[in-house]
């Protein structure tokens, strides 16, 4: 939960303070865990309300938390204990025992039996340490001095034994505030206006409308548009429910988590509690736009005049984002007069042999030609699918039989047969983990080529591991896994100890389904009663109970960008359902059409492009657009299909894998996947015929960090081989390094490697100063050095029907029909020795530019100025977005501070300072949730993009004898996985790791090489393109060339 939704919710407890609902503010108290009324908490256990007393405590802690909190459960259910006893009611007193007492027993066995004995004693005085026992009145209040001191040294507790420090009915008085507000923006507003109701945005009526009669001066807030004192505003009754105003925008599971059920069942946590964030239902409440939701906070294009926004970036509500749809250039959209189904795979490309039945099949997140198998006899199989060739066939065996439970012990060898249940691979493409139908779950690391090592083998369930899936809570990789034995649990990615044990099921846990909003991580979980639950990683259980269609196997799905929910399950006569879900409301939004009647087997499904759904479905694969619920089309993959084939689509959406009989799996293409599969293909051939005709050579820059399934900062076009003139000869290398394995790369610098492309001049344009991709990889952006931007899209078309950005096509020069250009502030600055910068909002709505003077916000539709600010000095030398907030910017300057700027309440929120000179480059990781600086001193920082403070800092490593120049600059980029980032300098390039801040490659030229002046990491992080100041070649440069009067576009081979 935000901070500010945590202080609504003190607001809200002051509220019902003082509105005297004593009972709904304990239950709130409670039930968010946010402030412990010590007060409260006293009077109930000087009263004897021992349940209350204990559920009151539930809200904070639970008996296993740790020491302090089985201390406190302890005393109290002790007390409880000895009162029975005193009262000579031994029956309550063995309930007591039976029912509370027990749990400690596994922890102090000794005791317990010393607790039990004393229902032996007539009076248990008689037992020594019990002797100075007094009466019932004294004992709580003894007891409740040692309570006290252990909450006060639980941390758990901390940060919440004090209420914060508020003037009096400041709820009332913020909405008194919203009112007057809404007044001012009224067209027409009245001197008397008539406030009926809070549950809608105030708004005068027509003068010439009927109006009920006005209230007085005297009881009327917003006459004169004074604020009113706190307490004074009369239209709030005394018990009238209200909400705040605007509604808050639908939110994934806000809804769901409105009427959560009433027995919350506990999870017990597998290690060390920390002190993480309060863990509440609201903590769902708020989510923030997922990385690639195409959602931003900034006004529309027809709001930039000042009258209409009192402050830069529009909408007043804070924390509730306005979506705004991603811009849609002529030629970008899914045009009519193109088929939709030519973006699906359903050309049978290749056909594979498996050997034995698959269960279970994923293709790797970066590699997309590779596809992982799962089998029904335990064999996992990894395939490189271009070229058809299988790197890795692995059988089921059991690492380490020593470290398995009895029972599975004694199953195997009982019935020694096994079942993939699920294969996966982690994020970033490092790992993947097999879910075995007996109790076992095996994680193995993946370094590249056939290199496949053992990393770990968990005995996870007893019975069948159902489902196996990756996530990042706490900022750090976890395995979640699910079973037969009604659990679900987490474990740590890289040592597998259990972190999380969620118990609630009724049933079987069919599978998992992980994800985040905003910085709340949860899971979604479903049953084979069809029971769907949520889990946050705390000890609060469930947050959702509700019932799937179906109510059988059901496995749930978002789309790539987060923001849409599906399901799809079958039910046990073989009814099968695909269901869109509103998670505003926990309810089916929408149920496609045209399944089987009666399904021959459980149908899968998957997603793909954030526009298709496809499942196997009666001997074939079926496809919908996910906004119409009648089927699109469907592909019997020229037959061979078992009645409900397994499918798989890679990220890309360009092939899809497809289960068939007699152990086979079909890869089924869309024309880009045919041609990437081309590609592979003479690929291969070529690396062959270079391996024949020269010995392999080192290669300094191949070496290559880990790469990841996460999105990466710019999408750039996929461009084939096709468009190669004459053959590949890559230089294969021999790099000890394991991590540069992953990736083999060779260098390319040679003309018959590339197509370039000359961009259409603009006379206008004398030299381009900064050059970026949008993120949709169908046109580029480019501010010259008189402050214009220009702007190339790529158009679909015969030659290029995905409108991706290609060599093949020339792009054309954009502008909107009013004919403007997006011109920066440049006034008072020198041309030549301005600095440019500039970045795109996430779904390439908006820039943010500029070119010494004022930073700018652009309509990227419209190209209108939506805003200025910041003027100099100092001036902005690098901009950069936050990957969570877009209202959020980095801002880098060329007096050596960073400025983390708010644009929506127009206000500088953090100052960062611990660079020399002026700042060169910024990125963000939206993983490890830090930015990493670089600047004209050779040195990079990182700071945590949670609080902004310094985590750490460190100089490069400059080669002897090579001295920078005055006006050296250090850029940085993160690598797609998040974690690695490369850092660029006329020096040197290297590849460092964010978390140590460790340098884990590095290359420089030879002494009497041009210095570097830019590099770049390809869309895919595979390839890493660099400039040298001479002009006179470049190696594998993409879009970076400084031109006088053109721009000439690279395409590699890749």
């Amino acid at each position: 939960m935000s901070s500010l939704s945590r202080e609504l919710v003190f607001l809200i407890l002051q509220f019902l303070d003082e509105e005297k609902f004593k009972e709904t503010v304990h239950k709130l108290e409670q039930e968010s865990g946010f402030f412990f009324n010590m007060k409260y908490f006293e009077d109930e256990v000087h009263n004897g309300n021992w349940d209350e007393v204990e559920k009151y405590l539930s809200g904070f802690t639970k008996v296993d938390d740790n020491r302090y909190s089985m201390k406190i459960f302890f005393e109290i259910r002790k007390q409880k204990y000895l009162e029975a006893l005193d009262k000579h009611d031994r029956s309550k007193a063995v309930e007591i025992l039976v029912k509370d007492l027990k749990v400690f027993a596994s922890f102090n066995e000794e005791l317990f039996k010393e607790i039990t004995q004393l229902l032996t004693l007539e009076n248990f005085r008689e037992n020594e340490q019990l002797s100075k026992y007094g009466d019932t009145k004294s004992a709580r209040a003894i007891m409740l001095v040692e309570l006290k001191k252990l909450i006060e040294a639980n941390p758990l507790f901390r940060d919440k034994l004090q209420f914060p420090n508020l003037k009096n009915s400041r709820l009332r008085t913020l909405i008194n505030q919203s009112l007057n507000w809404q007044h001012q923006l009224c067209k027409n507003p009245r001197p008397n206006p008539d406030i009926k109701t809070l549950f809608v945005d105030h708004s005068c009526g027509q003068p010439n409308g009927a109006r009920a009669p006005s209230p007085s001066p005297a009881s009327n807030p917003l006459l004169g548009g004074a604020v009113p004192k706190p307490g004074g505003f009369p239209p709030l009754g005394a018990h009238v429910p209200f909400q705040p105003t605007p509604a808050p925008v639908p939110t994934p599971l806000a809804g769901w988590m409105s009427n959560p059920p009433t027995a919350t069942h506990p999870a017990v946590s597998g290690g060390p509690i920390g002190l993480g964030g309060p863990p509440i239902p609201a903590g769902l409440k708020h989510p923030r736009t997922p990385p690639t939701n195409p959602s931003v906070d900034f006004p529309s294009g027809d709001s930039e005049h000042p009258s209409k926004r009192t402050r830069p970036m529009g909408n007043d509500e804070v924390n509730l984002p306005v979506n705004v749809l991603p811009v849609s250039f002529p030629g970008h959209a899914h045009s009519q007069a193109f088929n939709a189904t030519d973006d699906l795979p359903k050309t049978v490309a290749r056909t594979l042999n498996q050997g034995s039945s698959p269960m279970s099949m994923d293709f790797h997140p970066i590699q997309q030609n590779l596809l992982l198998v799962g089998t029904n006899v335990g064999d996992i199989g990894l395939w490189e699918v271009g070229s058809r060739e299988r790197l890795v066939q692995r059988n089921f065996k059991v690492w380490d039989l020593s470290a398995c439970t009895i029972p599975l012990q004694a199953g195997l060898v009982k019935e020694p047969g096994v079942s993939v249940n699920r294969v996966i691979w982690s994020p970033d493409g490092s790992l993947f983990g097999v879910a075995y139908s007996r109790h076992l779950v095996q994680i193995y690391s993946y370094h590249g080529n056939d290199d496949v090592r053992q990393h770990l083998e968990i005995d996870a369930h007893v019975g069948g591991v159902n489902d196996l899936a990756f996530s990042h809570p706490n900022k750090q990789l976890s395995v979640i896994t699910c079973g037969d034995d009604k659990l679900i649990k987490v474990w740590d990615a890289q040592n597998g100890a259990k972190q999380y044990t969620f118990e609630g099921h009724e049933a079987p846990v069919y599978s998992v389904c992980p994800h985040y909003k905003e910085n709340i991580q949860f899971i979604f979980s479903t049953a084979l009663d069809g029971k769907i639950k949520a889990w946050l990683y705390d000890n609060l259980g469930s947050r959702v109970d509700y019932d799937a269609p179906g109510r059988w196997c059901t496995t749930m799905a978002y789309s790539a960008d987060g923001t849409r929910l599906f399901s799809c399950g079958t039910s046990k006569d073989g009814e099968s359902h695909i269901v869109e879900w509103n998670e505003s409301e926990g309810a089916v939004k929408r149920t496609y059409q045209g399944f089987r009647k009666r399904s021959l087997g459980v149908v899968q499904f998957d997603t793909t492009k954030n526009r298709f759904l496809a499942a196997g479905d009666d001997f074939s694969v079926k496809f919908w657009d996910m906004d119409n619920t009648q089927l699109l089309t469907n592909s019997d993959a020229d037959g061979g299909l078992p009645a409900s084939p397994r499918i798989r689509f890679n990220k890309d959406g360009t092939l899809l894998a497809v289960s068939a009989n007699e152990n086979g799996i079909k890869i089924l293409a869309n024309p880009e996947g045919l041609r990437m599969l081309r590609n592979y293909e003479n690929l291969a051939f070529d690396a062959s015929r270079a391996s024949e005709a020269a010995k392999p050579t080192v290669n300094p820059m191949s070496s290559a960090v880990a790469s990841s399934a996460g999105l990466t900062d710019r999408v750039g076009p996929v461009v084939g081989l096709s468009a190669m003139n004459g053959d590949v000869k890559p230089r294969i290398t021999e790099e000890t390094n394991d991590k540069s394995k992953i990736w083999k790369l060779s260098e390319i610098n040679e003309p018959s490697q590339c197509r370039s492309l000359k961009l259409p001049e603009n006379l206008r344009v004398t030299k381009i100063s900064r050059l970026i991709y949008t993120n949709s990889g169908a046109a580029i952006l480019a501010l010259a050095s008189n402050a214009i931007h220009l702007l190339w899209k790529w158009q679909r078309s015969d030659r290029n029907s995905s409108g991706k950005a290609t060599a093949t096509v020339s792009p054309q020069l954009w502008q909107p029909s009013s004919g403007i250009l997006m011109t920066n502030d440049a006034a008072d600055t020198n041309p030549d020795e301005a600095v440019s910068c500039f970045a795109l909002s996430k779904n390439d709505s908006y820039v943010m530019s500029a070119s010494g003077g004022k930073i700018s916000l652009f309509n990227m539709m419209t190209f209108k100025t939506m805003t200025t600010f910041m003027p100099p000095p100092p001036a902005a030398t690098f901009l950069a977005f936050h990957p969570q907030d877009n209202n959020i910017i980095a801002i880098g300057m060329d007096d050596s501070t960073i400025q983390i700027y708010n644009v929506r309440v127009d206000e500088v929120k953090s100052k960062l300072k611990g660079h020399s000179k002026r700042i060169t480059g910024l990125a963000f990781s939206n993983v490890l949730n830090v930015l990493v600086s670089s600047g004209a001193d050779a040195q990079i920082c990182v700071w945590s993009s949670d609080g902004w403070e310094k985590q750490k800092s460190r100089f490069l490593q400059l080669p002897p004898g090579r001295p920078p120049t005055a006006q050296s600059e250090t850029r940085v980029q993160f690598h797609q996985d998040q974690i690695h980032f490369l850092v660029v300098h006329e020096t040197q390039l290297a590849i460092y790791e964010a978390t140590k801040l460790e340098c884990v490659k590095q290359w420089a030229p030879r002494e009497s090489a041009a210095p570097i002046s830019h590099a770049t990491f390809s869309c895919d992080s595979q390839l890493q393109f660099k400039r040298a100041l001479s002009g006179d070649r470049c190696t594998s440069t993409r879009a970076k060339s400084v031109c006088a009067g053109s721009i000439r576009w690279f395409s590699s081979c890749f």
